[in-house]
């Protein structure tokens, strides 16, 4: 077949699977599905009240026509942008793709259907609950990484002036990675099942969507086999097509610096903690101690036999 006549084929074929699949396995979730979510990000990574881990991705493609430098980002390349909120099963809930790749993950979240149903109390998000027993009740939160804004309703890590010798922020910072690895891994393995991923894409943004879109629908009918295990499978699988978006710095309210409080304040708590979370956070340390002296070592013997 001619060139044409393929690539005729594959736009109708996505776009048949975006238009079938999409309705059953990419659902505007419902109170009781954000339910759900939240009991199994709290039974899979002791993380309470979470209904998702949210991130963004550069998906490479070749600059389009008439492109100019719309979808030039800071790695020098041309991308779109692909914004996942992920369940702890490693299925997408929603997405945003299509944004220009010059822009931040902040400011797309803010300018998504899903951004602006959460800041609109729009998205049938269970009522608040509490942690322990007798405590505050609180909003169910998003985990993501620096790129976004905190909110009370989407959860960041303490930045590292708040982080220096402060063991407890610390701990928080490694309870939320580990709730927001889960996006990263889900990343890895839409990467690893659709091999289009792992270069870029010779087509026009258009296409692209339709094409990212067919392949999380399938993604997430695939996750619905109760004998996929991926987290044994693809922890470590390389998403040489993806790149991560820069930071966008916003102010907080107090309202959003006090639910992540109260929310490390839990992490810390005989309830909340988990065994192995202070070794963890201070093995970290160690290794940095010791990889400074190694440094300090390395530079002393290349100063003594120059």
């Amino acid at each position: 077949m001619g060139f044409s006549t393929v690539r005729e084929i594959i736009k109708e074929v996505a776009k048949a699977i975006k238009e079938l699949l999409a309705s059953e396995f990419l659902p505007i979730p419902t109170e009781q599905r954000w339910e759900e979510i939240s009991a199994r990000y709290q039974s899979m990574w002791n993380f309470p009240n979470c209904i998702g881990a949210l991130d963004g991705k550069h998906i490479n493609i070749r600059c389009p026509i008439n492109g100019g430098s719309n979808y030039y980002n800071y790695k020098g390349c041309n991308s779109i942008v692909l914004l996942a909120l992920v369940d702890a099963n490693y299925r997408f809930i929603a997405i945003d793709v299509g944004s220009y790749g010059r822009n931040s993950d902040g400011g797309i979240f803010a300018k998504s259907s899903l951004g602006i149903s959460l800041a609109n109390n729009t998205l049938n998000l269970p009522a608040d609950k509490p942690l322990t027993q007798n405590g505050e009740a609180l909003p169910h939160v998003i985990v993501g990484d620096e790129a976004f804004p905190l909110k009370s309703y989407l959860l960041r890590p303490y930045s590292r002036r708040y982080v220096a010798g402060n063991e407890p922020n610390k701990i928080f910072n490694y309870r939320l990675s580990r709730a927001r690895r889960v996006v990263e891994n889900s990343f890895g393995i839409l990467a690893a099942r659709w091999r289009i991923f792992l270069k870029h894409m010779e087509i026009q943004p258009d296409f692209v969507d339709d094409i990212v879109y067919a392949a999380i629908c399938l993604h997430n009918m695939l996750c619905c086999n109760n004998d996929f295990e991926p987290e044994e499978i693809y922890r470590n699988t390389l998403e040489s097509c993806f790149t991560l978006v820069p930071p966008l710095g916003q102010n907080s309210t107090q309202d959003a610096f006090r639910v992540r409080d109260k929310f490390r304040d839990y992490f810390l708590s005989d309830i909340g903690s988990v065994p192995w979370q202070l070794e963890t956070v201070r093995r970290g340390r160690n290794v940095i101690i010791n990889l400074k002296k190694y440094s300090t070592y390395v530079t002393m013997y290349v100063y003594k036999n120059k």
